[in-house]
């Protein structure tokens, strides 16, 4: 495809823009001309397995066509039809949203970035260079084959996509000491709603030039532009952590150890699980957790031996003061390893209990146990199973609501929960997505939890890069009636 490139500035950054040659296509039989074989596929037995992410929206639409690019110029032309046409794009990674952000739509083109994979890592300058469908685990891997690590560390490292994580600013695991994705993108690559590509950023680990526009795009959930690449920033490989765990007989002393060892100290991981939550990944694993306990952190030192040791040694003694019941540390990998896979297990082992609505509410570190004790009450007025995880250095929790469909009082009460629940994080002065997105699940308290003014200067971000409105509607900015339960 022949293409004109021109390089210049948007809003101060370095941009090179594509302009594609000739008229996009306007019939599928066009689009499916212009791109390899195999790339349009519109079989509804094939299209069936991209109508919904893991948030299972029951309402899901039938999409018109899954576009299945291998590069930035397939996805241009994807983007030109639809312009053409008026047809909706939702973007689609591995279909790992907890937030339903890559729910198909009637009528829409899924654009699947499955098959750009490709990945370079340049050592001499501490980068890689990625397309969106690379796994987040890939990543890891091929820096790790040149000393280096990528951080950011979702639970579903092994699974989800590299795109989908700058679509929603994932976090994970390691966010409490070394932060969340956007910390580590330089640049990317972008396909605007009108067609155009554009390159922001790049391999400097400093450039402040004109407006953040790369860093704008990070958490956006595809609504303003497609992501074909992005460059990330590499640290030198993590030490062998050295691990703690410690159990707890209230949410109450459980959360005032993550605000002792907090104050002070920043491990390389410091993470929280209910009594709930340890009864389902017990049933899972037989490592023999403690069932009776109401809460047990998983915490990890990632310091020069001696110093992780009394790192360890100091957290233990914080954890004893708080009133943990026992504490067991070990310098082992595999046995450290044994406890953050347990951990990286809740939300499938809780999945297994019933169906589910997902929440990804945070607080500040301080009010951390008024949220956990206040989701506690709600879960026993609502009757309802409420099982909670949580980075918690970081303050940000996943109570996960568990019901039985059959059961329509019991699905009433669940979705009465979930709310409360967001409303109870916005009173503690938190948030109503931490990581995982507001998507669709989430957009009928966004509004709310921004205000007027804040609202309305996102929908002028919107307008401003998608004025037909067909990047990804629905999410972020379209009024769904409710939560979808999974």
């Amino acid at each position: 495809m022949s293409e004109d490139t021109v390089t210049g500035a948007v809003g101060g950054e370095q941009v090179t823009t594509k302009h594609g040659s000739g008229e996009a296509a306007e019939t599928l039989e066009e689009l499916r001309s212009r791109l390899p074989d195999g790339a349009v596929v519109t079989d509804p037995v094939k299209t069936e397995a991209y109508r919904r992410d893991r948030a299972e929206d029951p309402d899901a639409g039938v999409p018109l066509a899954v576009v299945r690019p291998t590069c930035t110029e397939e996805v241009q032309e994807a983007v030109r039809f639809a312009r053409a046409t008026g047809t909706p794009i939702v973007p689609r990674g591995a279909g790992t949203s907890l937030s339903g952000g890559s729910t198909a739509q009637d009528g829409c083109l899924v654009l699947s970035l499955e098959r750009m994979r490709e990945i370079t890592v340049d050592p001499v300058t501490r980068t890689v260079v990625a397309q969106p469908g690379a796994l987040n685990g890939e990543v890891k891997e091929a820096a790790a084959a040149h000393g280096l690590w990528y951080p950011p560390d979702p639970a579903s490292y092994t699974f989800c996509s590299i795109g989908g994580n700058i679509a929603t600013n994932a976090g994970g695991l390691c966010c409490v000491k070394y932060g969340v994705t956007t910390d580590y993108v330089l640049g990317m690559t972008v396909v605007l709603a009108d067609g155009r590509s554009v390159a922001l950023g790049g391999p400097r680990l400093k450039d402040v030039a004109g407006l953040p526009l790369t860093k704008l795009f990070v958490g956006s959930e595809g609504t303003l532009g497609i992501i074909t690449d992005v460059t990330l920033r590499l640290v030198p490989a993590q030490r062998a952590p050295q691990t703690l765990v410690a159990t707890f007989p209230t949410l109450a002393s459980a959360t005032d150890a993550v605000l002792a060892i907090t104050r002070t100290m920043r491990p390389s991981m410091l993470e929280f699980m209910d009594g709930p939550t340890l009864n389902a990944v017990e049933d899972e694993t037989r490592m023999g957790l403690d069932r009776d306990a109401a809460a047990m952190l998983i915490v990890q030192s990632d310091e020069s031996p001696d110093q992780a040791a009394a790192e360890v040694a100091e957290i233990t003694r914080r954890c004893e003061a708080a009133g943990a019941t026992e504490v067991f540390s070990t310098d082992d990998p595999e046995e450290g390893e044994a406890f953050v896979a347990a951990r990286r297990l809740a939300i499938p082992a809780v999945e297994k209990k019933g169906t589910i609505l997902l929440e990804d509410v945070g607080v500040p570190i301080p009010a951390l146990g008024a949220l956990v004790e206040g989701i506690a009450a709600i879960s026993g007025r609502r009757e309802v199973v409420v099982a909670v995880m949580a980075h918690a250095g970081d303050g940000n929790t996943h109570p996960l609501v568990v019901f039985d469909p059959a059961d329509p009082g019991q699905r009433e009460r669940a979705h009465l929960a979930y709310g409360e629940i967001m409303d109870l994080a916005v009173s503690l002065g938190g948030t109503i997505t931490g990581e995982h997105g507001v998507g669709r699940l989430k957009e009928p308290w966004l509004a709310g939890y921004l205000g007027e003014d804040v609202m309305d200067l996102n929908r002028m971000v919107k307008a401003a890069f998608d004025p037909t409105g067909i990047l990804n509607p629905g999410v972020m900015f379209a009024q769904p009636p409710r939560a979808h339960a999974r």
